[in-house]
């Protein structure tokens, strides 16, 4: 499974991408918007740390506006990837976009037909929200259980990017099902490094070694 970061925040991609686990990024609006740096010169800067697809959002509502906001977003690095929502103007936009040979990423995504959709529309990417799934008491694993078999029962070329990660566990789960990516908010990805076990024994054996040492010394 692929490891894509969800932020804009450039060093905390760096951090990641210098670890060799990162294999893309995405960002959205509000991501950017944190950064409080002009979102173009921001994504620009993105794409010269990281060689994996990164994902910019148009915020056209009409899908003129969508194709127009696309292929000026495509100008920026070859390995841009145009985040589209899902709705209808937006896999009309998707249908023209990805003959052209920009890459979409249908976003905004909870449930399965939704899915289906996307795919035939042929998207590059699918993100489903499973965070705000989770969020409204509805069963997120179930919704990408179905949504993996819809994919692999057919021959679509999209990618499934499970989205809106809350916790380690949706990792673990996406990664079980055999999803295509997960993408992960950097407070996420540093909790999957850490288990306290890890902790104690490293200190464990840094004191036998310390011991025998003193003990080499007398």
């Amino acid at each position: 499974m692929k490891f894509f970061i969800d932020t804009a925040n450039l060093e905390q991609i760096k951090e990641m991408q210098a670890l060799g686990i990162i294999d893309g990024v995405t960002t959205n609006p509000t991501l950017l918007a944190k950064e409080g740096a002009e979102p173009i010169e921001q994504l620009r800067k993105i794409c010269q740390v990281v060689d994996g697809p990164v994902s910019g959002e148009v915020i056209g509502l009409t899908t003129e506006e969508m194709i127009n906001e696309a292929r000026e977003l495509s100008k920026i690095a070859p390995n841009i990837v145009v985040k589209i929502p899902f709705t209808k103007n937006g896999i009309k936009a998707v249908k023209i976009l990805e003959p052209e040979g920009i890459k979409t990423n249908v976003t905004l995504v909870f449930s399965q037909n939704q899915v289906l959709i996307a795919a035939k529309a042929g998207a590059s990417y699918i993100s489903p929200f499973i965070g705000r799934l989770m969020d409204n008491g509805q069963n997120e694993i179930d919704m990408l259980w179905e949504s993996m078999e819809i994919l692999n029962a057919y021959d679509f070329k999209s990618e499934l990017i499970v989205a809106s990660i809350r916790n380690t566990r949706h990792v673990i789960e996406s990664a079980k099902m055999g999803a295509h990516i997960a993408t992960i908010p950097f407070n996420v990805l540093e909790k999957m490094f850490k288990h306290p076990n890890t902790d104690q024994g490293l200190e464990a054996f840094l004191k036998d070694w310390e011991k025998l040492q003193g003990e080499l010394k007398k």
